[in-house]
């Protein structure tokens, strides 16, 4: 099992990329407007899935190359450092743009719950930045006890680590399911609340990274 700091380093990252717009709140308020909010829900289920299947996924892959080439945990962790800091000042960078971007709804073809689901897999399963960013934002919090750890323990800290970034989104993505259309209006009213949020979570993704290896906590 992967130690606590890491768990919670991971969720409160996870928590911040998913309350900031975009194409998966984007989708699930799509749905929860086009068609109502069932549909949203389904749609947010089905992103939650589509990433339990990739961080499955990325577990069993990168947990055997890990166990043979054992440099990469090394190599990754700095790699993914570099991700989490490239990631927390694009989100400062782009702070101001981003809240002033007004948030459209598109319009929808009407489909079933089972439809909803599956796309909503594909949407998560299928996106290369999203597989990118498993495969580089997960490794950086594998714990080796002695430098060697077994297959399997990578891969246990893989499977945890890496299902708790849906899983912290459900919270928001839930959220834009019910409110709709509302919280799309709220959301471009508040250009100072969301520039805020900007800071705040890219802040957050930097010192995660520098944490790793200056250990603040």
């Amino acid at each position: 099992m992967p130690p606590f700091d890491s768990v919670m380093a991971v969720f409160i990252a996870g928590v911040f990329l998913s309350a900031t717009p975009g194409p998966s709140m984007l989708y699930v308020m799509s749905r929860s407007v086009g068609q109502n909010r069932s549909a949203g829900l389904a749609s947010a289920f089905g992103l939650c899935l589509g990433g339990i299947i990739l961080a499955i996924a990325t577990a069993m892959g990168l947990a055997k190359l890990f166990a043979e080439f054992p440099v990469l945990v090394v190599v990754l962790r700095y790699v993914g450092s570099m991700y989490l800091i490239w990631l927390g000042g694009t989100m400062i960078l782009h702070a101001r743009t981003d809240a002033q971007a007004e948030l459209k709804v598109a319009r929808i073809t009407q489909r079933s719950f089972a439809a909803i689901i599956w796309q909503g897999v594909l949407v998560e399963f299928l996106n290369p930045k999203t597989v990118l960013f498993f495969a580089l934002f997960l490794p950086p919090f594998v714990v080796l006890g002695d430098g060697q750890g077994s297959e399997i323990d990578v891969q246990t800290q893989l499977l945890v680590l890496g299902i708790l970034i849906p899983l912290a989104a459900i919270p928001a993505d839930v959220l834009v399911a019910f409110m709709g259309g509302n919280l799309a209006r709220s959301i471009n009213r508040r250009q100072d609340f969301r520039k805020k949020l900007g800071w705040i979570g890219g802040i957050t993704l930097i010192v995660i990274a520098l944490n790793l290896h200056l250990g603040f906590f």
